[in-house]
């Protein structure tokens, strides 16, 4: 017997081998029709599938949030059966459900086009309406890699063939039509539904390598209902509207080009916004005790073996090596570094907590196909923080952590959605009772910030557990930026040591952690958050002083001069244009104010405002005006101290 814990917290007996679908029934037979999944300790199963223990119990209809993701994955398997039936000869590869749909890799030699997804489509709609059943097989895997060999699909045997000897695999049969699958899958066709659609086309190697041949790669979306559907797709139209790439190009941000792939040349303008936003973030640190250091770019492959990073990452690593041998590596994260300035010297407990700080470039090697613009690069700068402190300070410094992040959002007008907690990986250092304790504090630690969280099994790092914050834009995406890890492995493994008040050594505990993450993607999350149209502080051009007359040339130099002395980042349009298209110009090119100077305001000494998004004007005298944007251009932390300094002396 297994005994079943429901939602309500009540609890019943069943006999082993029960289904998830025969206890639905047992309940009532229309919940056993509405069910599509059932979660057994947070594990999603088959509704036909023997439970293997008992636990904690959940059945899932449609509409639960838990079963998109399956609905996602068989609509990937709807999409590769539609695709064989219509293109035979076609081999399938791999096709997971991935954030917010699908995709399926495809191995054949003609290329599909557009217009072939529009059929696919329909033979999509076809197969749910077939309402074949989702039958799950149990195979050897030797058996399995000579069924797939035999009907050509070379790819799929070459996944099997990658699973251990001895081991059984799962296949999952719709109709006649089959794929190696871990599952779980919902009980039919039919309950995918047809809130789905074909995006795109891609090119993809296979695993990722372009050593390999090239694949076809069909991406789509699905959801629970044609609302949530429609609903997306207006986003992904609006987020078409917002891509940095085009936003920056047009804008003159950044560029990427061939000979540096993953690589962002950045343009005046982008610096200039670069430069602000981490200028801002060096303030913010700065003030809560933060410490700025700056380590080597290469160091030995012998500091990265001991740190772990060499068996766990080195994949990941641009490697070098000298003719003497001697084998470098570029580094990919600052947090061994950190630790080498942490050991250099004695340390006491009177030394704790210290905070290290640095913004200097990282190099990872991300695939070709897998770069996306400011997004996923190979060059990056993080906003990257090691906190060395004691056991006894792990809460407090996790609690402020949290604390500065939240009001870093909301400086940068963007909403802290969700807070998840990543467990411990299968793959790991150190002991159990140490992952349980970091995982413990970390989930404590947020809730003491006023934050709840969300536990993620299996995405810890490999020496420990992380705090992931992800953000909500102004169109409704989610976005993970930063994290908070707790580490007890590393100052270990890299013999970090301070002196306790008993006079004895012990290992400092460390905390990884970053607020904006990638400073590229974070800028390019903004970019698109903002559709380029910055806050006045932010923006790389603030103020653009354009002529009406050429009368009035001298007088916008002048304009100009004064602005800038007020610390404004400032351009001048003295084309000779008609007005209508120097405002129309500069506003597509998302500037937030145009000092408008003619005949008039020149003999006035006046300038005439036009602020972003507003059709009206603002006549002001040239000091109001260079003192008013001044004032309005400052970053929130500098306005926060001007407001405190400016009450106390009124107080």
């Amino acid at each position: 017997m297994i005994d079943l814990v429901f939602p309500d917290g009540s609890k019943r007996p069943y006999d082993d081998g029960v289904t998830a679908k025969e206890v639905a029934s047992s309940i009532a037979p229309s919940l056993a029709k509405r069910s599509v999944l059932a979660k057994l300790d947070g594990e999603l199963l088959d509704m036909d599938r023997p439970l293997p223990h008992g636990g904690r119990f959940e059945l899932l209809t449609r509409e639960s949030p838990d079963a998109l993701e399956t609905i996602r994955h068989d609509a990937s398997h709807v999409m590769a059966q539609a695709v064989q039936e219509l293109f035979p000869g076609t081999q399938v590869t791999i096709g997971p459900a991935i954030e917010d749909g699908f995709y399926y890799d495809f191995a054949r030699t003609e290329p599909f086009s557009l217009d072939d997804l529009a059929s696919i489509e329909q033979r999509m709609k076809e197969i749910v309406d077939r309402d074949e059943p989702f039958v799950r097989e149990v195979w050897k895997r030797d058996d399995a890699i000579a069924h797939f060999k035999s009907i050509g699909e070379a790819y799929k045997a070459e996944i099997i063939e990658g699973i251990p000897a001895g081991e059984d695999v799962s296949v999952y049969r719709q109709g006649s039509w089959k794929d190696l699958c871990r599952g779980p899958h919902l009980p039919s066709t039919k309950a995918v539904g047809k809130a789905f659609k074909l995006t795109k086309l891609a090119g993809a190697y296979w695993r990722g390598d372009h050593r390999n041949p090239m694949l076809q790669r069909i991406y789509g979306t699905a959801w629970a209902s044609d609302a949530d559907l429609e609903a997306h797709l207006k986003q992904i139209e609006e987020a078409e509207k917002r891509d940095h790439r085009k936003i920056g190009q047009a804008m003159e941000l950044f560029h990427i080009q061939e000979e540096g792939r993953g690589m962002i040349f950045w343009h005046p303008k982008g610096w200039t916004l670069y430069r602000v936003l981490e200028n801002y973030m060096r303030r913010r640190t700065e003030a809560v005790g933060y410490e700025e250091v700056k380590t080597p770019q290469i160091l030995d492959k012998s500091l990265w073996e001991r740190s772990g990073h060499w068996e766990k990452f080195h994949d990941n690593m641009f490697i070098c090596e000298v003719d003497d041998g001697e084998v470098y590596c570029v580094k990919p994260m600052n947090c061994p570094g950190h630790v080498q300035v942490f050991n250099h010297g004695q340390r006491s407990y009177r030394d704790l907590p210290l905070r290290l700080a640095e913004y200097e470039p990282l190099h990872r090697y991300e695939s070709s196909g897998s770069l996306h613009g400011l997004m996923r690069v190979r060059q990056m700068c993080q906003d990257d923080a090691h906190i060395f402190c004691t056991p006894e300070q792990i809460m407090a410094e996790s609690k402020a952590f949290v604390e500065l992040l939240q009001s870093i959002y909301q400086d940068l007008d963007v909403e802290l959605h969700a807070v998840k907690l990543a467990l411990r990986p299968d793959q790991r250092f150190g002991t159990d009772e140490a992952w349980t304790l970091a995982e413990d504090t970390l989930e404590q630690a947020a809730n003491a910030a006023g934050v709840e969280v969300e536990r993620i099994a299996n995405e810890g790092a490999f020496y420990g557990p992380k705090l992931e914050f992800h953000l909500k834009d102004a169109i409704g995406r989610t976005w993970q930026c930063g994290t908070l890890q707790l580490d007890y492995v590393l100052p270990d493994r890299l013999d970090a040591n301070y002196i306790g008040e008993d006079g004895a050594k012990h290992r400092p505990v460390m905390l990884h952690r970053a607020i904006c993450g990638s400073m590229e993607r974070f800028i390019g999350i903004l970019i698109e958050h903002y559709a380029g149209a910055f806050p006045l502080w932010l923006a790389p051009v603030q103020v653009v002083v354009a002529t009406i007359t050429s009368d009035a040339d001298d007088y916008a130099r002048e304009v100009v001069k004064a602005l800038k002395a007020q610390g404004l980042r400032v351009e001048a349009d003295l084309r000779n244009e008609k007005i209508n298209y120097k405002v129309r110009e500069h506003s597509l090119a998302k500037v937030p104010v145009i000092a408008v100077v003619g005949r008039r305001e020149a003999e006035e000494g006046k300038v005439a405002l036009r602020r972003l998004g507003s059709d009206g004007q603002q006549i002001l005298a040239l000091g109001e005006a260079a003192n008013a944007l001044a004032l309005a251009a400052s970053p929130p932390d500098i306005a926060r101290s001007r407001e405190v300094a400016a009450s106390r002396e009124a107080g």
